[in-house]
């Protein structure tokens, strides 16, 4: 390929807008003139009419016994823990490769997060360092299924039950994935959802848990209605103190409209991104995080390809990013970095619950975590892959320039902020 790159003053090779997120039509239309209709807008009473179909219906396309919506997928997590009965103080393991909330939900629940390195080859939670983590305080482990991954949730288990400890898994970015053919959030004690924005299955805002203990299923309806003891939701001795952190009528309408959408969805990402893979696949220095052929159903909410500088002349990954962005392909580097350097978790107890809470994350302390975050991951946006073959084959086309202009790149490397190189 002999065009120069885009960020060096070339043509660009895709100028054209790609595939919308999200997608909407007459169904979502529809879902909202309903609620505007029927006058019943909030979450009051609970679970009120559209958020109790969508439980339902959402229970089912996961195989879960249970499902209670709730107002996003932070909370998601805390409730869970907290339905759980999770002790004062009590070690939560989880990965150091996550976005902030994941941990932060810890500590809203009273508990300590344990961060943990993550596998080389599916950037989700290590089961060794996880193991070699338990203490006698340990009481939880939460597992992140991450991008296009899921944790090995063959080894989590196990080692759980060897321990006595919870697992809630963290499926905010798998929603339909499946493990052995059982649904993602189906596998733990517990399993939490988002449905912000950008994810799979979206109202703009909301949250989901999954339970298959009906305890666990009732705390979570009374800890989302401001603890309130409903009738139905009641077959649990104590009382709770929740907070209102009820789903809206109109978020659980779209998201009824949305679940029907996303099998095909699912489809179609799938046939576009084994249409990426096998055309990265002749480009050295590219690979697509490998097929565990235990997640029988995979999702794809962000798909990584894991770069080597080695093969590019040496050019580090953003400068790639970089070259990326300019011929018109989104795509991310630092998506998530380890969570002991993310600045939202300093070691200022004032500032920082974590720290309040005893965590402390030093850096350099997750290098595989750290190896991804700043040298190898390369995310590409699920919505890219909702297209057109000839979509996904412009995205390969974009690589395949960078790959083959990368001693150029590496001469004339991109501007830093501040105008350094």
């Amino acid at each position: 390929m002999s065009e120069r790159l885009a960020i060096h003053g070339g043509p660009a090779l895709r100028e054209a807008p790609w595939p919308r997120w999200p997608e909407h039509g007459e169904a979502e239309r529809e879902a909202v003139l309903r609620v505007l209709a029927e006058g019943s807008w909030g979450g009051h009473p609970s679970p009120n009419r559209e958020a109790e179909a969508f439980n339902r219906e959402f229970a089912a396309y996961l195989g879960a016994p249970a499902s209670v919506a709730c107002a996003n997928g932070t909370v998601a997590i805390q409730i869970a823990l907290q339905a759980a009965r999770l002790s004062p103080g009590a070690e939560v393991i989880t990965t150091a490769y996550t976005f902030v909330a994941t941990a932060a939900a810890v500590v809203a629940a009273g508990g300590v997060p344990v961060l943990v390195d993550v596998q080389p080859d599916s950037y989700c939670l290590d089961p060794d360092q996880v193991e070699a983590a338990i203490t006698p305080r340990t009481e939880a482990i939460v597992p992140v299924h991450l991008a296009c991954t899921m944790a090995d949730m063959d080894r989590i288990g196990e080692i759980a039950s060897r321990h006595g400890l919870l697992v809630v898994e963290d499926c905010a970015h798998a929603h339909g994935a499946r493990w052995r053919d059982a649904g993602a959030g189906t596998l733990g004690h517990l399993g939490t959802f988002s449905m912000q924005t950008t994810k799979l299955l979206t109202a703009g805002e909301g949250g989901a848990v999954t339970a298959r203990d009906p305890q666990h299923a009732q705390r979570l309806h009374s800890l989302v209605n401001c603890g309130r003891k409903e009738p139905g939701y009641d077959g649990y001795p104590e009382q709770l103190l929740g907070h209102n952190l009820r789903m809206t009528e109109w978020q659980a309408a779209v998201l009824r409209a949305q679940l029907e959408r996303l099998p095909e969805q699912h489809a179609r990402r799938a046939a576009q991104t084994a249409r990426f893979e096998g055309g990265v696949s002749g480009l050295s220095g590219l690979r697509c995080l490998p097929h565990d052929p235990r997640v029988t159903s995979r999702t794809s909410y962000q798909w990584i390809v894991r770069y080597d500088a080695a093969a590019f002349c040496d050019v580090p990954r953003d400068d790639v990013l970089a070259a990326l962005h300019a011929e018109g392909v989104p795509c991310y580097g630092r998506f998530y970095v380890p969570l002991g350097d993310d600045p939202l978790f300093s070691e200022d107890p004032h500032t920082n619950p974590a720290a309040r809470a005893g965590a402390r994350w030093p850096r350099g302390a997750h290098p595989v975590a750290a190896r991804a975050a700043y040298e190898e991951a390369i995310w590409l946006p699920h919505e890219l892959f909702l297209g057109t073959n000839a979509d996904t084959d412009t995205l390969v086309a974009a690589f395949a320039k960078v790959h083959d202009q990368a001693a150029a790149l590496r001469d004339r490397p991109p501007e830093r902020p501040g105008g350094r190189r």
